[in-house]
């Protein structure tokens, strides 16, 4: 990823100002959630994939973003924009949403097949905050660790501010409703080239220089693999794209390194030390925790975080 402390300009120091909460507090799925650097580049590509099915959010990308001229580059800043959401202050946080949606402000236009669209319109936002949160969420829960029900359901809860920010009429509250809010999309999508050059490109191996091609391979697999099974057949993703067994573990062995491996200078250490927390916060057992957020009197609630 790309410089995490800056977005289009806007520098975010996630150290400062000491003790200013995030729109998400640290004792959240969400935190535990977005520090895995394998589940977040998976469930990226997912969320991209089920934006692209639908023709308004794949016209509305390619023509007005350097989507199609520097697709890393533009993943990874909104990449950036998902972190600062999720570990950044709360007021440095508003400032890039805000930032965000001035910029959709200005993108409209036509399908190829002379649909009209609207980045702001509300059925897109929805599905664009769907998408992300379910995303992130599957890989986390297929690659990383099985969540329980509860568990999923807290960290919907918990994005519920973020997505409002962005204009979200209808935040996602389970991987129910984000079935239905498919169902109600899915005579819309369609299969495009643009689909292919995308997983092209991110197989390539330029998303992470240095790394290996069949490590890029596997992880672009592994976020097809977690597409719902009827909007893979929309997009035609037919068995070449299936993940191998021994690709499989190899996501699930690079997943667990990650999840033990803390990030000491990362924005989820950052962040904890703001708020009176040890950097390696986020990678302690829950008990232990609880135990900081309790010792250091942190909010226990996203809303009380957000106030």
């Amino acid at each position: 990823m790309s410089d995490p402390k800056s977005y289009l300009g806007w520098k975010v120091d996630y150290t400062t100002p000491l003790g200013e909460p995030a729109l998400i507090p640290p004792d959240s799925v969400t935190w535990q959630v977005f520090k895995n650097p394998v589940a977040l580049a998976i469930g990226g590509v997912c969320a991209v994939l089920l934006e692209f099915a639908d023709a308004r959010i794949r016209s509305g990308v390619w023509d007005h973003s350097v989507f199609k001229t520097d697709p890393i580059g533009r993943s990874k800043r909104t990449g950036i924009a998902a972190m600062v959401g999720t570990y950044g202050p709360a007021s440095a946080a508003r400032r890039v949403i805000q930032g965000v949606t001035n910029m959709h402000a200005r993108v409209s236009g036509e399908t190829p097949s002379g649909e009209a669209y609207r980045a702001l319109d509300p059925e897109l936002l929805d599905w664009v905050s769907a998408t992300a949160a379910y995303g992130f969420l599957i890989a986390y829960h297929r690659f990383v660790r099985t969540l329980t029900d509860d568990e999923m359901n807290r960290f919907f809860a918990e994005g519920e501010a973020v997505a409002r920010l962005y204009g979200v009429q209808h935040p996602l509250r389970s991987v129910e409703h984000f079935n239905c809010m498919m169902a109600h999309l899915l005579p819309r999508f369609e299969p495009h080239p643009i689909n292919t050059e995308f997983l092209d490109i991110m197989k390539s191996g330029r998303a992470a220089p240095g790394a290996p091609k069949g490590l890029q391979s596997a992880l672009v697999h592994a976020a097809v693999d977690i597409l719902p099974r009827p909007v893979r057949q929309k997009l035609q993703l037919g068995k070449e794209y299936d993940l191998s067994a021994l690709g499989r573990l190899t996501v699930k062995g690079m997943a667990a390194i990650a999840e033990r491996t803390p990030d000491l200078n990362g924005p989820a250490a950052q962040a904890a030390e703001r708020l009176g927390l040890p950097r390696s916060f986020v990678w302690k057992s829950a008990p232990e925790r609880r135990r900081l957020i309790e010792a250091a009197g942190i909010p226990a609630t996203a809303k009380e975080a957000a106030a």
